[in-house]
This record gives C-alpha cells, sequence and structure tokens, in this order.
C-alpha cells in the first residue's frame, strides 16, 4: 500500500517541503534508486505541503542555485528530513555502521603490533563503547568521534604503508592487475622480466594486498616495508 509523506528541509531560512512515496524515498537515500523524481507524489517543491502552498521559484533558485527540478529534489532528500519507519531507521543505521567499520579497518593498525584492526575487533569495541551511529550523516564524517571513543578501549592509529615489491617475470603479468588496484605509485621492469613497483596504500589493507600479491605471484613476490 503506497504511504504518501512530507520531506521538509529548511535552508537559506526559507521552508521547502515535497510530497513522496515513503518507501521510494528511502530506496532513493539509500543508494538504491538513483532517479529523484520517481519517489514524487506530484512534481511540486512546495513552501507548506499541507496548505498546497507551492515555494516561490525565485527563493529556490536563490537556495539551490538552479530550478532544475531533478537537482532541487535530490538536495531536499539528502539534506532534508526524511520520515523513517522504525525498521527503516534500525536499517539504515547498521548499514552506516558496517561502512564506518570497514572504513577504520582498512586505514588503521593496532600500534602495538603494527598489525590491522580486525572489523570483528572494532565492532566489539563499539558495542562496549556503546557508540550511537547517525542513521542520516555520511559515514566517514562520523569516523573521527567514533575513534576518539574507541582509542579508549582499543589503541588505533591511522596510517599508510610503503613497500617495494618485486615480482619474478613468470608472474609479473598476472601479478600487474593487484599492484595497480594497491595504489602503484611506480613501476620498474627490470633486465631479467621481473617487475619491481613501489606501493602506498591505507596500512590496514596490508594483511589482504599480501595475501593477493602472494597469490599472484605463486608466494615468489618479493616484498620490503619501507620504515
Amino acid at each position: 500500500m503506497q504511504k504518501i509523506v512530507t520531506v521538509k528541509l529548511r535552508k537559506g531560512g526559507e521552508e521547502f517541503e515535497i510530497l513522496v512515496d515513503a518507501d521510494m524515498a528511502y530506496e532513493y537515500v539509500t543508494g538504491k534508486r538513483t532517479d529523484p523524481l520517481s519517489v514524487l507524489q506530484t512534481e511540486e517543491v512546495f513552501k507548506d505541503a499541507r496548505k498546497n502552498e507551492r515555494q516561490n521559484s525565485e527563493k529556490i533558485k536563490k537556495v539551490f542555485g538552479t530550478n532544475d527540478i531533478d537537482k532541487v529534489v535530490d538536495a531536499i532528500l539528502k539534506e532534508g528530513d526524511v520520515p523513517m519507519t522504525a525498521e527503516q531507521r534500525n536499517l539504515r543505521t547498521e548499514e552506516k555502521r558496517k561502512q564506518i567499520i570497514d572504513i577504520i579497518a582498512t586505514n588503521s593498525i593496532d600500534p602495538r603490533t603494527n598489525a590491522p584492526n580486525p572489523p570483528m575487533r572494532i565492532e566489539n569495541a563499539m558495542k562496549e563503547a556503546k557508540v550511537n551511529i547517525d542513521p542520516f550523516k555520511n559515514a566517514s564524517e562520523q569516523v573521527d568521534d567514533v575513534v576518539k571513543k574507541l582509542s579508549v578501549i582499543m589503541p588505533i592509529k591511522f596510517t599508510t604503508i610503503r613497500m617495494t615489491v618485486t615480482v619474478p617475470a613468470a608472474f609479473a603479468n598476472r601479478a600487474y592487475g593487484t599492484l595497480k588496484r594497491f595504489g602503484m605509485k611506480s613501476e620498474r621492469w627490470l633486465g631479467d622480466g621481473s617487475l619491481q613497483a613501489s606501493l602506498e596504500f591505507p596500512a590496514g589493507m596490508q594483511s589482504d594486498f599480501l595475501e593477493r600479491i602472494n597469490n599472484a605471484a605463486q608466494g615468489q613476490a618479493d616484498v620490503k616495508i619501507e620504515k
């Protein structure tokens, strides 16, 4: 059954409202739907939807920099207050939690061991620290606050790792894609056909890289980590 709700945004001292299908609006803000107009009940931007009072086009242009309905609706959906059911809010919160865990696991290490922080350890620490996740705020914008709370429970250091990798000629072409994917900064083909590459990537990706390069080069890659 279709449920129509009002999405509201106050910006630049003005009120902007649109009428949307609740489920479709949720799909849009979570990235499962790409056409902003497809969520609308009517292609209008209101000042007060309940009173059927349309917003002035000049004020729309002043605040959003355009009267393009696609862009205006996109901004209202992304910046405004999209009504959600408790189930939808919980799902979105969990999605943000997973994104935050992935960012921390990818970019951080345990400074005591220089080993990556496993996602499960991060997740458990978040539970212990009673970290609250904002379902509407970008995951990357929440990382700093989350890390501050986690640092009381577990040591975390954000850093990159630099290394030089030499792959024998027999496996060079096969390993090339892996080297590119992990931030190859430079490459040099040696006289014997082997490939020497300099890389730099988030330290938390080290275990994944070593597993992939060893698979590609059948354990014969020479990896030197730069201090």
